[in-house]
């Protein structure tokens, strides 16, 4: 049953918002647009706000839905609880519904994460909200929320597998926005209401 419960933590997380909702507005492959990536910063870009908010949203929603369903099915066991958010994320961003490739992680680990560590999760937020105003990177705004949730989480006493649960979910974060990071090194990221040129990859489904 625990086979199960990550399976069905990563099917959910793999559903691709981002790409049916640029659909329903339009657009068709979110993918060959701006960055290329089917995430609400994407689809922000590319058709405004009210498409981000709904992309937002089912991100976060089918996160937390993921863990819920993972934790229902193997009767709450905090390790496979924990396997279920890092499933989620996964199936976000190498959805099978897209050929193993999709979104950055970030809406979908925010709304695992509030079914696991809520506390700590809600705790990180205000790092996001400060960094992003102040910078507009969007991208390092959200590797140091997602960094700060395992040491929230550990200082809060949560159980350990759920610290590693947003071990694992941070580490694919940071490992997903390695190019992102590597740009804001070299100072070419863009900020947020940046217009910004199709990515080389854009192009490919």
């Amino acid at each position: 049953m625990n086979a199960v419960a990550l399976a069905a933590a990563y099917v959910v997380g793999a559903v691709p918002i981002g790409f049916l909702v640029a659909r329903a507005f339009g657009v068709g492959d979110i993918r060959r647009h701006g960055s290329g990536n089917i995430g609400a910063t994407n689809v922000l870009r590319t058709l405004g706000r009210l498409p981000a908010i709904i992309t937002l949203l089912g991100d976060i929603a089918k996160g937390y839905a993921a863990v819920a369903l993972a934790a229902w099915l193997a009767g709450d066991v905090p390790a496979v609880t924990a396997a279920g958010a890092a499933a989620a994320v996964v199936g976000n961003c190498w959805s099978v519904f897209l050929g193993f490739r999709g979104g950055k992680g970030i809406a979908t680990g925010l709304g695992a994460l509030l079914r696991l560590v809520p506390l700590a999760t809600l705790a990180a937020l205000p790092v996001f909200l400060v960094v992003a105003a102040t910078t507009r990177f969007v991208s390092l705004a959200s590797v140091l929320a997602a960094a700060c949730v395992p040491f929230g989480a550990l200082a809060l006493g949560a159980p350990r597998a759920y610290v590693l649960g947003a071990l694992m979910v941070t580490a694919v974060v940071i490992v997903r926005h390695r190019e992102n990071i590597a740009r804001l090194r070299a100072g070419t990221e863009h900020r947020l209401g940046e217009r910004r040129a199709p990515s080389p990859d854009a192009s490919r489904p």
